[in-house]
């Protein structure tokens, strides 16, 4: 079996604010922003991706796509940043963690040499997902 990764899938309570972060604040490209409302749904497709890794897409999941009973458990999770978190590589996390804090990012940790060999940050998106970014030491 040869698999690659092509999507992965955060949640966010609101894709324009979502977008604006990883898009604006993180350059990250948008791959796809499709109106979704044709299909019977209230919300958009939308994708970003790094520069340079045209492969893999993380989708701004709306938490409006789930059940009506379960949005305000899934809102609340995602607030709390319990549901999902990525990880991004950078060449220098402590320019990276300037640059995303000038933003207004929410801080979760200041730039830390971890034990396993990185130094790395962390911050939450406008949903509460948290987001760290990782510098890979020699």
């Amino acid at each position: 079996m040869n698999l690659t990764l092509s999507h992965c899938f955060i949640l966010v309570d609101d894709q324009d604010k979502a977008l604006a972060f990883y898009r604006d604040v993180l350059g990250l490209e948008v791959r796809n922003d499709v109106d979704m409302t044709d299909w019977g749904n209230p919300w958009r497709w939308i994708t970003v991706g790094v520069p340079g890794q045209p492969g893999i897409e993380i989708g701004l999941d709306p938490a409006v796509s789930r059940a009506p009973d379960d949005q305000a458990a899934i809102r609340e999770l995602i607030a709390k940043g319990a549901l999902a978190a990525l990880i991004f590589d950078t060449e220098d996390c402590d320019a990276t963690f300037e640059q995303v804090r000038a933003s207004g990012a929410e801080v979760l940790q200041e730039p830390i040499d971890q034990p396993y060999g990185v130094r790395d940050c962390a911050f939450r998106d406008p949903s509460g997902n948290m987001v760290r970014f990782s510098e890979r030491r020699g």
